[in-house]
């Protein structure tokens, strides 16, 4: 039996995802356009993705995620920045983990052969394995788009081998990134981080001391007999002042996630790719859970972020395309890790997105890459938020902290004394 043709799932925009078969006719396909469109009436499109070695191992990933970044750094200058540059993914409908490619449509609406040569240039910078798969797409007379790949010929330099048929393709009933995300950002447990900062120590020092400080926490730990109260919230939604006031209140331990013993490599982290910013924070949870347990033995503990936000802004980033795309309530992903020690309450900290806004008017905090696109993409700051509300075992009670700071101390004090026994 024949394996299901490759599929390319390409944002456009206003977050609209665009299937689309290449080689063969993809069963259940519509007849026609817009998949025509979606390429560009006018100009040329080309397509770049970056493959990932037979396997998939954690290396692999890692190489393929920063040749990604590296890729779109470079797609952003130069010849480029007269073109539109396009999210895509390229998968099989079904297919298993590790089965998805990352890359980009470059849409040139000039058809500049400059365009292409640079492209090919770009790709001569890439001498060693994996490098950019390049293909474009033309037309026919007949309003058919085809797709022409670009390969390397010893002695003969780059030329177009053979041509594929792109038709529209339904759209499968999970978002293609959703099988890979365990792998790719939101970690099930701690030794699928681990594996990723230990493919990074040959060029992040910084990995090797994150490792270092990890092995010296227990691999399972238990709370004490004092409650655990975590605080989530975006940017500017009181939650610093909010955990400072409760645990005052408390008379508890205020920790934060990642711990002070990480957080000077924080810029670090963040300026690489999705997979190894998240292995960071992920590791962090783990170190911090051995902080938690040790401090529940004697007190209350109140922490400023936990699991819920490394997995929560992984799956807003990975996921491409609008609030739809999402994995649907009660999917796996949204599980708590098996071996992370549980929260006894999550405290969700809510305000409108304009009251959010006028917050952040005059802060001048330095933020990361994630916290400023919460201000400019407005699809981003949904995912994010409905992310946090489908969160499960423990989920995230609601917290409006528009009111004044009084009032939503005394709101949260009142919803962790309803839920805490030991309080």
């Amino acid at each position: 039996m024949a394996p299901p043709p490759r599929c390319l799932a390409l944002e456009l925009p206003g977050c609209i995802l665009a299937h689309f078969a290449v080689g063969v006719e993809a069963p259940g396909a519509r007849p026609r356009p817009p998949c025509g469109r979606a390429l560009g009436p006018r100009g040329r499109s080309f397509s770049l993705s970056v493959p990932v070695a037979p396997g998939g191992d954690c290396a692999a990933r890692v190489r393929a995620a920063r040749l990604h970044q590296r890729l779109l750094h470079q797609l952003r200058r130069g010849p480029f920045q007269l073109c539109q540059l396009l999210r895509l993914l390229c998968y099989r409908p079904g297919g298993e983990a590790g089965d998805l490619q990352h890359g980009f449509l470059l849409h040139d609406p000039r058809d500049s052969p400059d365009t292409r040569r640079a492209l090919l240039a770009l790709l001569d910078s890439y001498p060693e394995a994996p490098r950019p798969r390049l293909a474009e797409f033309v037309g026919d007379p007949l309003s058919q788009v085809w797709r022409r790949p670009w390969e390397l010929r010893d002695g003969q330099g780059w030329r177009q081998v053979g041509r594929e048929r792109v038709v529209p393709a339904p759209e499968p009933e999970l978002h293609p990134v959703v099988p890979d995300l365990s792998s790719s950002g939101v970690f099930p447990h701690r030794e699928a981080a681990r594996a990723v900062l230990e493919a990074c120590t040959s060029f992040i020092p910084e990995a090797q001391a994150v490792l270092d400080l990890v092995d010296q926490c227990p691999e399972q730990v238990q709370k004490g007999r004092f409650p655990i109260i975590v605080i989530e919230g975006l940017d500017a939604t009181g939650k610093t002042t909010v955990t400072q006031s409760v645990s005052d209140s408390l008379k508890a331990v205020l920790l934060k996630s990642p711990p002070s013993c990480i957080s000077q490599w924080r810029k670090i982290f963040d300026d690489e790719p999705n997979i190894i910013r998240r292995a960071f924070y992920s590791l962090g949870n783990y170190i911090v859970a051995s902080e938690i347990a040790e401090e529940s033995t004697t007190s209350p503990v109140i922490v400023d972020r936990y699991w819920h936000s490394t997995a929560t802004y992984a799956i807003a980033t990975e996921v491409s395309g609008g609030l739809q795309h999402l994995p649907p309530a009660h999917h796996p992903i949204y599980q708590w890790p098996r071996d992370l020690l549980k929260p006894d309450l999550v405290l969700l900290l809510t305000v409108s997105p304009e009251e959010r806004m006028q917050r952040l008017e005059g802060r001048g905090m330095e933020r990361t890459r994630e916290e400023a696109e919460l201000e400019t993409n407005n699809v981003f700051r949904q995912k994010v938020e409905v992310s946090y509300q489908r969160m499960e075992n423990p989920g995230c009670h609601v917290v409006d902290a528009s009111a004044s700071r009084e009032e939503v101390l005394q709101m949260v004090l009142r919803i962790i004394r309803n839920h805490c026994s030991a309080l």
